[in-house]
């Protein structure tokens, strides 16, 4: 498979929407299956409620279109910290080095400065060990539903030189 390049998506093109939409699906699916719930918001969120949401979108894509994954996060206000809202990669390019790319990306061309957070299902262990892997320290873990224990992550922005 060709090595997708790391660029800007453009949610208001119905094509890319809807797959990146399905994308998500199948990879939240895959991750409420690993942490025993399945009541994760966006695995239920129909095509005209992700579009509505104020978030911006990278994708990983091949030279013949396909996305194989993408990273989305709301507009971060003046320089507090960015908030990643969802990453997920297409169930056929898992363990590909999607995810790791796209974080990538994110830490030193489209965040190089700022201080990241995330959250994960806590039983996710594929999500764990990539923060972990990449800098983010893990904080408290929360339970915002009876059977769901969740992990945060932050990655603090590079001290100035």
């Amino acid at each position: 498979m060709p090595r997708p390049q790391i660029r800007p998506l453009d949610l208001t093109d119905d094509a890319t929407a809807t797959e990146v939409h399905r994308i998500g699906r199948a990879a939240y699916g895959v991750e409420a299956e690993l942490i025993g719930f399945d009541g994760i918001p966006a695995l239920h969120e129909g095509l005209a409620e992700m579009r509505a949401r104020p978030l911006h979108w990278l994708g990983a894509v091949t030279a013949d279109g396909e996305i194989a994954g993408f990273l989305a996060w709301e507009a971060p206000d003046d320089d507090g910290p960015v908030e990643i809202d969802r990453l997920c990669v297409a169930p056929t390019w898992f363990r590909q080095g999607i995810a790791t790319a796209l974080l990538r990306h994110a830490l030193t061309s489209t965040f190089p400065a700022r201080t990241l957070k995330v959250t994960t299902g806590a039983a996710n262990a594929p999500a764990t060990t990539l923060y972990e892997h990449l800098g983010f320290t893990r904080g408290p873990d929360f339970c915002p539903a009876p059977t769901l224990r969740m992990a945060s992550f932050t990655r603090p922005a590079p001290e100035p030189e």
